[in-house]
C-alpha cells in the first residue's frame, strides 16, 4: 500500500511542476505586455521596457519559471497586479467560498444521485426510464439556465430565498446557508443526473456477475444484494464519477459564482483574466491543479482499500 500511495502521489507531484510550466510559458510569454498592465496603457515604451527589465520579465523563460516556483516552495506566488495584495492573501480569501459551494454540491450529488441510481436499477420499469430522461435533460441544460429559472422562481416570483450574494457563516449560518442553497441546487442538478445514470449502469453491471445470481439463489434478500454486495463492487466506477465530478464543478463554480455573485475563485478568475492580473491567474491555476491532484490520489487510494487488485496497476 505504501509503494502505492508513493507512486500516486509522485506522479501527481510530477503532474503540477509539467501544467504550472506549461501555463507559466503561455501567461508570461511576452514580459513587455505584463509591464504594460502594471503601468497603464499611457506610459512610454521606454518606461514599459526598463520595469519589464526590473521585473525579470525579460528574463528566459526558464529562469522566470524557476525563480516563481522557487517562491512557491517559500509560500509567496507574488503581489496582484491590480490591488498589490499578496496572491496567497487573495486565494485564502476566495477559496473557502468556492470549496463550500463545490462540497455542499458533491455532499447533495452524492446523497441522492446513490440513491435514484440504486432505485432504478433495483425498480426498472418506468423510474429506469424517467431517470434516463432526468440525465439527458441534466446534462444538456447549462448551469447558468438552470440557475436563471431558480432564481426567477424561488428569488423574484416567490421571493423565499435571495437572487445573488454571500452572507459569511460568522454573521449569520441562517443567512450564509440561504444565500448558498440557490447555486448548490442550480450545480446539484446536472451532476446527480450525470452521477446517478453512471452508479445505475455500474450497478447493473454488477448485478449481471454469477455470484449474484448465486446470491439470490440461496434466498438473501434483494436489498441486502444491492446495499451489501453490489453497491461495494460498483464502488470502483462510482468513486471515479464523483471525482470527475468534483473537478467538473471547479469549472462549473466560475459560471455559477458569476451568476449569484460569490465571491469565490470563479469571480476572481474571470475578474483577473479581464485585468491580465498574471500573478492571480497563475495562482488559480496551480490551486486547480493541485486540487485535480488530490482528489485523485484520495480516489485511488480508496479504490485501492476497496480492491486491493486495484494497487498493482
Amino acid at each position: 500500500m505504501f509503494t502505492f500511495l508513493a507512486r500516486r502521489i509522485a506522479s501527481g507531484l510530477v503532474l503540477i511542476v509539467v501544467v504550472s510550466a506549461i501555463a507559466f510559458t503561455l501567461v508570461y510569454s511576452d514580459g513587455n505586455r505584463i509591464a504594460r498592465v502594471i503601468l497603464g496603457p499611457t506610459a512610454s515604451q521606454e518606461s514599459v521596457q526598463q520595469r519589464a527589465e526590473e521585473l525579470g520579465l525579460n528574463d528566459p523563460l526558464p529562469v522566470q519559471f524557476a525563480r516563481w516556483f522557487g517562491g512557491l516552495l517559500r509560500g509567496d506566488l507574488g503581489n496582484s497586479l491590480s490591488d498589490n495584495r499578496s496572491v496567497i492573501e487573495t486565494l485564502s480569501l476566495r477559496i473557502p467560498v468556492t470549496l463550500t459551494l463545490v462540497v455542499f454540491t458533491l455532499i447533495v450529488t452524492v446523497i441522492i444521485a446513490v440513491a435514484i441510481g440504486l432505485f432504478s436499477a433495483y425498480k426498472g420499469g418506468w423510474m429506469d426510464s424517467a431517470l434516463r430522461i432526468f440525465g439527458v435533460f441534466g446534462f444538456a441544460t447549462p448551469h447558468f439556465i438552470i440557475a436563471i429559472a431558480l432564481v426567477a422562481i424561488f428569488a423574484l416570483a416567490l421571493g423565499v430565498l435571495p437572487a445573488t450574494g454571500y452572507v459569511p457563516p460568522g454573521k449569520s449560518v441562517e443567512k450564509w446557508i440561504a444565500s448558498l442553497i440557490l447555486p448548490v441546487t442550480a450545480l446539484a442538478v446536472g451532476t446527480i443526473a450525470s452521477a446517478s445514470q453512471q452508479i445505475r449502469g455500474a450497478v447493473r453491471d454488477v448485478l449481471r456477475q454469477d455470484y449474484i445470481r448465486t446470491l439470490r439463489s440461496r434466498g438473501i434478500p434483494l436489498p441486502a444484494i444491492y446495499l451489501r454486495h453490489a453497491l461495494k463492487n460498483a464502488s470502483a466506477p462510482g468513486l471515479t464519477t464523483v471525482a470527475l465530478q468534483f473537478i467538473g464543478l471547479l469549472g462549473g463554480a466560475v459560471v455559477i459564482e458569476r451568476v449569484f455573485a460569490l465571491p469565490g475563485l470563479g469571480t476572481l478568475i474571470i475578474d483577473s483574466a479581464l485585468k491580465s492580473d498574471i500573478p492571480v491567474i497563475m495562482g488559480t491555476v496551480l490551486f486547480s491543479v493541485v486540487v485535480v491532484v488530490v482528489v485523485n490520489v484520495v480516489v485511488d487510494l480508496t479504490i485501492a482499500w476497496a480492491n486491493p487488485k486495484a494497487r498493482n496497476r
